[in-house]
Order: structure tokens, then sequence, then C-alpha cells
């Protein structure tokens, strides 16, 4: 028996073979994998020009953009256990101390520190010292200034707790001293701020100091004019003994008022000290009042035996005691006002410089390298793309039914255009 092998008889087996099922999924990746290959191996030239051309023009514009260098300076702020923070604190116990520390911010000051680096004083003050508005081409400060934040990083939420400045720019040497101006610039900040307790009673003492000696000038002043007025006046002893103790005790009175006053910004009620002070107080008025005083202050009146002062001597002795009482309350805040001084001195700078910024021997960008490799690839996945695109397109053209499709699409866009 003889088997058929005629033409016929084949296409009869294929279209057999072809009713039998589906050609299977992995056959169809097989042939798509394969015919990807074939066209990238029939534009592999397509491929390679776009590639070498990629790098050519990475190359050239890593050439040709412009250095910069980055220029780092790293501070330290004061440790978190100020005296203001432990007299607040002590107040505290367990878990409330915990739960009120993170309200004060007792735990990331950092923070503040970084915003008065960032501050508008130190900046316009950066601008103008260094000539910014010049060099970044800015007409108007606030300009000057957005460029300057834009090539500035302070940043203080590390783990070691230290405050890092970074400056980026064109010139290493210029970078290096921007970043330690901003340390001068904060230091002259804070000369005119009281940010620790210290500095806190320092700022308040030295605004009553200052009214003192104000007072104590025009006082000064009101007696000598009552002198050439009424003439020189001569009391005994006990009565000028009266009025100097008089005008001490009123001045210490006020002074202690001062103390408490200052001493209610940064204790609470319950603070030993405030509570002594109060104390204290209370018995200076006791003895004011012992001494026949109808009140205290400078404006009180002192009730002097009659007959020891003249009419025409009463007011020589009022100006008298104003003298006297802001003579001692000049003295006191004077004490108080070096005494707080000490203290602030004792505590040392605001913030202490780590490492300040040197000038950086190596750019920070471009990165030639990486931009060279990033580039290239890029060009190469591009020619890939191409190459696929291009002949899948031509694939199309040569099918009569895509090919009619691609004239439709080309009339619709004529059209729109």
């Amino acid at each position: 028996m003889l088997t058929d092998v005629s033409p016929a008889g084949h296409e009869q087996q294929a279209s057999e073979a072809n009713d039998s099922g589906p050609v299977p999924e992995s056959a169809e990746d097989e042939i798509s994998i394969l015919d990807m290959h074939i066209m990238l191996a029939h534009g592999k030239r397509t491929v390679l020009v776009f590639t070498v051309l990629g790098a050519i023009l990475s190359v050239v514009v890593a050439l040709l953009l412009p250095k910069s260098y980055q220029a780092e300076a790293v501070v330290m702020p004061p440790a978190q256990g100020t005296s203001m923070a432990s007299m607040m604190m002590s107040q505290l116990s367990g878990g409330l101390a915990s739960l009120a520390g993170g309200a004060l911010g007792l735990k990331d000051q950092n923070d503040m520190y970084v915003a008065m680096f960032q501050s508008r004083v130190v900046e316009d003050h950066m601008i103008q010292r260094f000539g910014l508005s010049e060099e970044y081409h800015a007409k108007y400060m606030s300009d000057a200034r957005k460029k300057l934040e834009g090539r500035s990083n302070i940043d203080g939420s590390g783990k070691d707790g230290l405050i890092h400045i970074k400056v980026t720019d064109h010139d290493p040497k210029r970078a290096s001293e921007l970043a330690n101006g901003y340390i001068e610039e904060f230091q002259k900040l804070s000369e005119h701020l009281a940010i620790t307790e210290a500095g806190q009673r320092r700022l308040f003492f030295e605004k009553e100091l200052q009214q003192a000696k104000d007072n104590l000038g025009n006082a000064e002043e009101a007696l000598v004019r009552t002198q050439q007025k009424t003439g020189m006046i001569e009391l005994n002893s006990q009565s000028r003994a009266l009025i100097l103790a008089a005008a001490s005790l009123q001045a210490q009175i006020a002074s202690k008022e001062v103390e408490i006053r200052s001493m209610e910004t940064f204790a609470t009620s319950q603070n030993s000290q405030l509570v002594q002070a109060q104390q204290e107080l209370a018995g200076l008025r006791a003895q004011l009042a012992k001494l026949g005083s109808s009140g205290t202050g400078n404006d009180a009146d002192l009730v002097l035996p009659r007959g020891q002062v003249s009419e025409a001597g009463l007011e020589y002795v009022r100006k008298l005691r104003d003298v006297k009482y802001y003579e001692t309350m000049f003295q006191f805040l004077a004490q108080q006002f070096e005494a707080a001084k000490l203290d602030e001195a004792k505590e040392g700078a605001i913030v202490q410089v780590v490492d300040p910024a040197i000038t950086p021997d190596r750019r920070s960008f471009p990165h030639r390298g990486l931009i060279v490799i990033i580039s290239t690839f890029a060009f190469f996945l591009i020619g890939v793309f191409f190459v696929l695109a291009k002949t899948r397109l031509e694939k199309m053209r040569q099918d009569p039914e895509a090919g009619l499709k691609l004239r439709q699409l080309r009339r619709a866009v004529s059209r729109q255009s």
C-alpha cells in the first residue's frame, strides 16, 4: 500500500495538525523573543550608534557642567541639663517628668538652634557680609535668601546630637567661608538673646539696672535743685539715721520684689528659693512698718517725730530719701547683674565648634563617571526601543489590514492639525 506524499497531502496533514489544538503559549513567547533578537541583530548598528553617541554626549555634558564644592562645619549645642530645665523638672517625677519634658521641648532643643541658624537676621547678615546679592544676581533680598537656603543644609536631627552646617558653592574657598560665617553670625545673634536661664537673668537685671540708673540720676538732680532753693539743711543725727534706715528698707523691699519677679520667670510657685525670698520680703515689710512708714516704695511717706523737721526742710527730706532709695536699689541690681553675667560666662558659649569648615579639595558635583554610565545606558535603551519600533512599523505597513489602519490614522491626524 502506497502513502500519499503529494502537496495536497502535506497541506491536509498541516491543517489537521492545526485543527488538533491551539499553539502552546510558551511557543508563542519563544517565537516573540526570538523575533526580538532577530530584530536587534539586524539593527545592531543602529543600537551601537545610539550608544556611542550617548557616551560622547554624556562626556561632553559632564565636562561642561560647572563644578560645585561642599564645605561642612559641625557645632555642638549646650547640654540639655541647663539650670532652668533642672529647676523646672525638679518639681516633677516619674512619667509626668518625661511627659512634661517633651511638652517643654527640652529633649529636642536642636530644632531651636537650627531655626536660629536659618533666621532672617542671620541670612541677611550673611548676604550683606559676603556680597551674595551680586554673586547670585538677585535683585531683591528675598531672592538672595532663597538661593542661599537652596545651597545650604543645616541639620540637627542626627543621632550624634550635633548640628551639621553644609554649604555648596562653585568656589571652594567661599563655601568654607559661608559655612563658618553661619556660626559667626549665630554667635552675634545669641549675644542679644537670653537663651539659657543665666542669660535670661542677665537680660532682666540689665534692663532693671538701666532704669534704676536713670531714676538715681533724676533723684540726685532733684536733690540739688531742692538744696539750691531751700539752702543747705542740716538734720540731726536721729532724723538722718531714721531717714536712711527707712530708705534702705524700702530699697531692699523693692530689690526683693525684683528678685522674686526674676525667679518667677523660670521657677514654679513651690520652688524653695522662691518661697524663701517671699518670706524675706514679708519680714522686710514688717520692719518698715515698725519705723512708722505709711507704705512701701519710694513714694512711701515716713512719719518723723513732730518738731524734728521744719516745713521748709520737709521737701529736702523727701528728696534725700529718694536719693538713698535709688542708690541702694542701684547697688543691689548691679550686684545681681554681675552675678548673672558670671553665671552666663560659666555656662560657656551657646554653641561650641567641633569641626570648623575647611576648603574642600574635591568637588561634590558633578559625578562625571556616574553621569556617563547612566547616560550611556539610557541611550542604549533608546536605541533598542527605536530598532524594535521601526521594525514593528515596517511589518505593519506590509500587512494590508494594518496598513489601512495606519493610513486612516494619518488622515485623522492631518485633519485635526
